[in-house]
């Protein structure tokens, strides 16, 4: 997906922050803060199960929000059964992070897994359902 702000964002970093630079200890308490407030409003609190699951919905064939989160409902998830919206915004970050691609069809949006997101899920069946360090360093990632 193409960033429609791109040019504008180009312009600014040759323009407005040539000149400017943080120190790699400002930029990782930065990081921190921000990785704190997503945390705090609850973007990076899906379970790792969830995320599993929804990357397994898309491994073989790209499958739109509305089928994807009835995938996960007939699992059983009910992650976004009260906050459909979250679903939108986890696809959206990890679309963000090429684990998935998108593209629409017919009005809708298909999501499916890219070679990056087909290596998270690999890394991911090879731990234990109780602990994805995998997963959960994705989610971290991804909210960020």
């Amino acid at each position: 997906m193409k960033d429609p702000i791109q040019n504008v964002k180009s312009a600014m970093t040759n323009q407005v922050f040539k000149n400017l630079s943080f120190s790699k200890k400002r930029r990782q308490s930065v990081n921190d803060a921000i990785r704190e407030k997503k945390q705090i409003s609850g973007l990076a609190s899906w379970p790792e199960d969830t995320l599993a699951a929804l990357l397994n919905a898309v491994k073989d064939e790209a499958q739109d929000g509305y089928a994807i989160s009835s995938i996960l409902f007939r699992k059983q998830d009910r992650t976004f059964e009260t906050k459909e919206g979250e679903l939108y915004t986890l696809l959206h970050l990890l679309e963000n992070k090429e684990i998935l691609r998108s593209h629409w069809k017919n009005d809708r949006k298909y999501y499916a897994l890219t070679a990056k997101g087909k290596k998270y899920l690999a890394a991911s069946a090879d731990q234990s359902a109780v602990d994805r360090p995998v997963l959960r360093k994705l989610i971290e990632e991804a909210a960020l």
